[in-house]
Formats: C-alpha cells, structure tokens, sequence
C-alpha cells in the first residue's frame, strides 16, 4: 500500500462514520477528553486545511491560525469532503511527497511525515468518532496495519508526548488483535459498550 493509498482508506473509514451523524449526534462525546463530535470533526478538517497550507509553504504560525478555526460552518460533512479533497489534490502534487521541509507548528517535518499523521488522524479518529455515535468500530484491516507499523515503533516515545490521549497503557497482550493494540498504543481504551 503506497502512502497516497493509506490517506485514501483513512479518509474512506472516517467519511464512512461521519455520514452517520445525525443532527442530534453533533453534541455526543467522545472518547478525546473535552471534545464532542462536532469538536472532533472540526479537529480533522482543520488539520486537513492547516496541512494544505503547509505543503503550500505556509509558516508555521499562518498554518497553526488554520488548525484552531472552526472549519465546519453550517455543513460540517461538506466541510469535511472539500477538506480531504484539497489534501489528497495537494499531496497528489508531482515531487509533494518528495519536500524535505514543511513548518509543521511542532517542528519542521518532511511532508512524507505529514501524511502519516493525516492517516493516524483520519483512523483513530474514525475509531473515536464511531465509539461516540455507536457505529461500526472496526476498522479496515489494511488501514490499521499501516497505523501499527507507523506508531508501534515509537510506542514509548508517545508516552511522553501527551498527544495521543492517555499513555500505552502496556497491559494489552502482543497476541491480542492488532486494531486493539493499535488503540492501546495510541492511548484508548476501548472498553466494551
């Protein structure tokens, strides 16, 4: 699976989830502490608009403005869809995946490392938004292998970095299923409901 294949199967499990909420469902919350799906979901189009702007040459300031907007507006599923088709047009670029340097507001990234946290966000954050609206938690097979091998790596590294929520616990088994270890390590808990 090639990176522009990762973004495209986590945009396809998040979009899956995100055309089940209904407009009672928008003030459900979620398992990232204090944000509720409306919340949630504007985290993601944000983070879509603020990676745009950075593969476009942003600095990191002008792009960090862009990732604490409301980006929903009054069509938040519209939002969403002309959101990751800028990402996916933008990264689709001839020579996009090739830059060394974008200002990322946590610290300078090649843009190869700016799609993969595009594909944690949209797959986690699919898993997230379907624990807060009751839908489908499993995700696609392929899609959670690539978040495995992208995270597992620095599984103790994220223990430090408060981004993914509550640490790796370290209490899920290594012959336990790889979605649920993904979750672990990203600091979920996927209790059943």
């Amino acid at each position: 699976m090639t990176e522009l294949d990762a973004l495209a199967l986590g945009r396809a499990e998040f979009e899956k989830r995100l055309a089940l909420v209904e407009p009672t469902l928008w003030s459900l919350p979620t398992p990232c502490a204090g944000w509720d799906v409306r919340k949630l979901v504007n985290h993601v189009v944000a983070g879509n608009n603020m990676s745009v702007a950075l593969l476009l040459g942003a600095a990191a300031s002008d792009a960090s403005k862009l990732n604490r907007a409301d980006a929903l507006g009054s069509d938040p599923i519209g939002a969403f869809r002309r959101s990751a088709d800028d990402l996916e047009s933008t990264f689709g670029e001839d020579g996009m995946l090739d830059k060394d340097v974008v200002h990322h507001p946590a610290g300078d990234i090649p843009a190869a490392q700016l799609l993969n946290y595009r594909v944690a966000d949209y797959g986690l954050h699919a898993w997230d938004l379907a624990r807060a609206i009751g839908a489908d938690e499993n995700l696609a097979p392929g899609l959670v292998g690539a978040l495995w091998d992208a995270l597992a790596p620095i599984a103790e590294f994220i223990q430090h970095t408060n981004v993914y929520g509550e640490n790796p616990s370290s209490a899920v088994p290594d012959d336990a299923p790889l979605q649920l270890r993904l979750l672990d390590v990203s600091g979920r808990r996927p209790q059943p409901r």
